[in-house]
Protein backbone atom coordinates (compact mmCIF):
# COMPACT_ATOMS: atom_id res chain seq x y z
CA UNK A 1 0.00 0.00 0.00
CA UNK A 2 1.64 3.50 -0.98
CA UNK A 3 2.01 5.75 1.52
CA UNK A 4 0.06 9.04 2.48
CA UNK A 5 2.03 11.73 0.49
CA UNK A 6 0.30 14.45 2.42
CA UNK A 7 -0.76 14.61 6.03
CA UNK A 8 -1.19 17.32 8.67
CA UNK A 9 -0.08 18.32 12.06
CA UNK A 10 -3.67 17.68 13.07
CA UNK A 11 -4.03 14.29 11.92
CA UNK A 12 -0.32 13.54 13.92
CA UNK A 13 -2.58 14.38 16.39
CA UNK A 14 -5.88 12.38 16.16
CA UNK A 15 -3.64 9.59 15.60
CA UNK A 16 -1.19 9.87 18.66
CA UNK A 17 -4.19 10.61 20.51
CA UNK A 18 -6.10 7.37 19.27
CA UNK A 19 -2.94 5.47 19.85
CA UNK A 20 -2.71 6.33 23.74
CA UNK A 21 -6.92 5.82 24.52
CA UNK A 22 -5.72 2.31 22.89
CA UNK A 23 -2.78 1.58 24.15
CA UNK A 24 -2.47 3.41 27.24
CA UNK A 25 1.52 4.16 26.04
CA UNK A 26 3.53 5.85 23.78
CA UNK A 27 4.73 4.31 20.56
CA UNK A 28 7.28 2.44 20.72
CA UNK A 29 9.24 4.54 17.69
CA UNK A 30 8.37 7.57 15.94
CA UNK A 31 9.16 5.02 12.89
CA UNK A 32 6.47 2.00 14.20
CA UNK A 33 3.99 4.76 15.01
CA UNK A 34 4.18 6.35 11.38
CA UNK A 35 3.94 2.80 9.44
CA UNK A 36 1.11 1.49 11.46
CA UNK A 37 -0.24 4.91 10.17
CA UNK A 38 0.48 4.50 6.65
CA UNK A 39 2.99 7.56 6.31
CA UNK A 40 6.51 8.53 5.84
CA UNK A 41 8.51 9.11 9.35
CA UNK A 42 9.63 11.87 7.81
CA UNK A 43 6.54 13.68 7.88
CA UNK A 44 6.44 13.54 11.34
CA UNK A 45 9.36 15.53 11.72
CA UNK A 46 8.08 18.22 9.60
CA UNK A 47 5.85 19.38 12.67
CA UNK A 48 7.20 17.56 15.58
CA UNK A 49 10.34 17.11 17.56
CA UNK A 50 8.92 13.51 18.93
CA UNK A 51 6.41 12.53 20.98
CA UNK A 52 7.10 14.97 23.80
CA UNK A 53 6.88 18.09 22.05
CA UNK A 54 3.79 16.28 19.91
CA UNK A 55 1.65 16.16 23.43
CA UNK A 56 2.64 19.94 24.35
CA UNK A 57 1.37 20.77 21.48
CA UNK A 58 -2.19 18.89 21.91
CA UNK A 59 -2.51 20.86 25.15
CA UNK A 60 -1.74 24.31 23.82
CA UNK A 61 -4.64 23.08 20.80
CA UNK A 62 -7.19 22.85 23.80
CA UNK A 63 -6.48 26.67 24.38
CA UNK A 64 -6.56 27.60 20.72
CA UNK A 65 -9.89 25.65 20.44
CA UNK A 66 -11.23 27.53 22.91
CA UNK A 67 -9.82 30.68 22.10
CA UNK A 68 -10.67 30.52 19.00
CA UNK A 69 -14.26 29.93 19.71
CA UNK A 70 -14.56 32.38 22.17
CA UNK A 71 -13.30 35.02 19.47
CA UNK A 72 -16.18 33.64 16.88
CA UNK A 73 -18.74 34.98 19.85
CA UNK A 74 -20.43 38.39 19.41
CA UNK A 75 -21.61 38.46 22.63
CA UNK A 76 -17.80 37.74 24.38
CA UNK A 77 -16.47 40.83 22.94
CA UNK A 78 -18.51 42.73 24.60
CA UNK A 79 -17.79 40.94 28.04
CA UNK A 80 -16.36 42.64 31.19
CA UNK A 81 -13.10 41.13 31.95
CA UNK A 82 -14.54 38.90 34.78
CA UNK A 83 -17.03 37.41 32.55
CA UNK A 84 -14.54 36.63 29.51
CA UNK A 85 -12.43 34.84 32.02
CA UNK A 86 -15.72 32.51 33.51
CA UNK A 87 -16.47 32.02 29.35
CA UNK A 88 -12.55 31.10 28.88
CA UNK A 89 -12.87 28.69 32.17
CA UNK A 90 -16.07 26.72 31.43
CA UNK A 91 -15.23 26.27 27.52
CA UNK A 92 -11.80 25.44 28.32
CA UNK A 93 -13.18 22.70 30.37
CA UNK A 94 -15.95 21.68 27.91
CA UNK A 95 -12.41 20.48 25.64
CA UNK A 96 -10.62 19.14 28.59
CA UNK A 97 -13.90 16.75 29.16
CA UNK A 98 -14.97 15.70 25.50
CA UNK A 99 -10.65 14.38 25.57
CA UNK A 100 -11.27 13.62 29.15
CA UNK A 101 -9.75 9.83 29.33
CA UNK A 102 -6.89 11.29 27.38
CA UNK A 103 -6.21 14.20 29.60
CA UNK A 104 -6.89 11.76 32.82
CA UNK A 105 -3.72 9.48 31.14
CA UNK A 106 -1.53 12.17 30.48
CA UNK A 107 -1.56 14.13 33.85
CA UNK A 108 -2.49 11.35 36.17
CA UNK A 109 0.56 8.76 35.16
CA UNK A 110 3.09 11.35 36.00
CA UNK A 111 4.73 11.49 39.73
CA UNK A 112 5.54 15.33 39.11
CA UNK A 113 2.90 17.73 40.52
CA UNK A 114 1.22 19.66 37.27
CA UNK A 115 3.14 22.59 38.02
CA UNK A 116 6.38 20.83 36.97
CA UNK A 117 4.79 18.74 33.84
CA UNK A 118 6.63 19.71 30.47
CA UNK A 119 3.23 18.77 28.76
CA UNK A 120 1.99 21.54 30.07
CA UNK A 121 4.45 24.11 28.96
CA UNK A 122 3.30 25.87 25.84
CA UNK A 123 -0.21 25.58 27.67
CA UNK A 124 1.31 27.61 30.51
CA UNK A 125 3.12 30.50 27.67
CA UNK A 126 -0.29 31.23 25.85
CA UNK A 127 -2.35 31.20 28.92
CA UNK A 128 -0.39 33.88 30.73
CA UNK A 129 -0.42 35.78 27.42
CA UNK A 130 -4.09 35.55 27.23
CA UNK A 131 -4.15 36.92 30.91
CA UNK A 132 -1.89 40.08 30.32
CA UNK A 133 -3.88 40.96 27.12
CA UNK A 134 -7.50 40.80 29.56
CA UNK A 135 -6.46 43.98 30.69
CA UNK A 136 -7.17 43.15 34.25
CA UNK A 137 -7.06 46.54 36.19
CA UNK A 138 -4.75 46.85 38.35
CA UNK A 139 -3.41 49.54 40.87
CA UNK A 140 -1.48 52.08 39.08
CA UNK A 141 2.10 52.17 40.31
CA UNK A 142 4.75 54.85 39.07
CA UNK A 143 7.63 52.80 39.00
CA UNK A 144 8.14 50.07 36.42
CA UNK A 145 9.89 47.99 38.70
CA UNK A 146 6.92 47.72 40.70
CA UNK A 147 4.43 47.19 37.62
CA UNK A 148 6.83 44.28 36.21
CA UNK A 149 6.47 42.70 39.24
CA UNK A 150 2.47 43.13 39.51
CA UNK A 151 1.84 41.68 36.17
CA UNK A 152 4.14 38.59 36.47
CA UNK A 153 2.59 37.98 39.94
CA UNK A 154 -1.19 38.08 38.48
CA UNK A 155 -0.07 35.64 35.60
CA UNK A 156 1.84 33.25 38.09
CA UNK A 157 -1.60 33.21 40.30
CA UNK A 158 -3.89 33.02 37.76
CA UNK A 159 -1.64 29.99 35.86
CA UNK A 160 -1.53 28.24 39.42
CA UNK A 161 -5.29 28.77 39.61
CA UNK A 162 -6.01 27.11 36.39
CA UNK A 163 -3.53 24.23 37.72
CA UNK A 164 -5.64 24.02 40.87
CA UNK A 165 -9.31 23.65 38.58
CA UNK A 166 -7.47 21.28 36.28
CA UNK A 167 -7.02 18.61 39.67
CA UNK A 168 -10.19 19.59 40.90
CA UNK A 169 -11.69 18.47 37.45
CA UNK A 170 -9.62 15.50 37.47
CA UNK A 171 -11.16 14.69 40.78
CA UNK A 172 -14.58 15.08 40.26
CA UNK A 173 -16.78 12.56 39.99
CA UNK A 174 -20.37 14.47 39.93
CA UNK A 175 -22.89 14.27 37.02
CA UNK A 176 -21.94 16.26 34.19
CA UNK A 177 -19.02 17.73 36.38
CA UNK A 178 -21.33 20.01 38.16
CA UNK A 179 -19.25 20.42 41.51
CA UNK A 180 -16.60 21.81 38.57
CA UNK A 181 -18.54 24.23 37.14
CA UNK A 182 -19.50 25.17 40.66
CA UNK A 183 -15.73 25.23 41.94
CA UNK A 184 -14.91 28.00 38.71
CA UNK A 185 -17.25 30.12 39.29
CA UNK A 186 -16.34 30.73 43.14
CA UNK A 187 -13.20 30.87 42.21
CA UNK A 188 -12.92 33.54 39.70
CA UNK A 189 -15.43 35.57 41.47
CA UNK A 190 -13.19 35.51 44.56
CA UNK A 191 -10.29 36.35 42.70
CA UNK A 192 -11.46 39.24 40.92
CA UNK A 193 -13.41 40.53 44.24
CA UNK A 194 -9.39 40.22 45.90
CA UNK A 195 -8.03 42.31 42.72
CA UNK A 196 -11.32 45.03 43.02
CA UNK A 197 -9.04 48.05 43.26
CA UNK A 198 -11.75 50.47 43.52
CA UNK A 199 -11.61 50.79 47.46
CA UNK A 200 -7.80 50.44 47.22
CA UNK A 201 -7.84 53.03 44.77
CA UNK A 202 -9.68 55.23 47.13
CA UNK A 203 -7.60 54.92 49.97
CA UNK A 204 -4.17 55.56 47.89
CA UNK A 205 -6.08 58.85 46.64
CA UNK A 206 -6.90 60.15 50.17
CA UNK A 207 -3.26 59.57 51.21
CA UNK A 208 -2.42 61.62 48.06
CA UNK A 209 -4.04 63.97 48.98
CA UNK A 210 -3.50 64.04 52.89
CA UNK A 211 0.18 63.82 51.99
CA UNK A 212 -0.09 67.01 49.78
CA UNK A 213 -2.37 69.10 51.85
CA UNK A 214 0.42 68.15 54.90
CA UNK A 215 3.49 69.90 52.68
CA UNK A 216 0.95 72.66 51.87
CA UNK A 217 0.09 73.56 55.72
CA UNK A 218 3.96 73.11 56.46
CA UNK A 219 4.99 75.71 54.09
CA UNK A 220 1.97 78.09 55.28
CA UNK A 221 4.15 77.27 58.77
Amino acid sequence: MAKKKNISSSAIIDLYMDYILEHSKQPNSVYAFAKANNFEEAKFYDFFGSFEALETTIFKRFFDNTLQALNNSEDYQSFTTRHKLLSFYFTFFENLTANRSFVIHMLNGSKQSLKNLKVLTKLKHSFTNYINNLDIELIDFEQEQIKRIQNKGIKESAWLQLLLTIKFWMDDTSPNFEKTDIYIEKSVNTTFDILDVTPLKSIIDLGKFLYKEKIRTNEVN
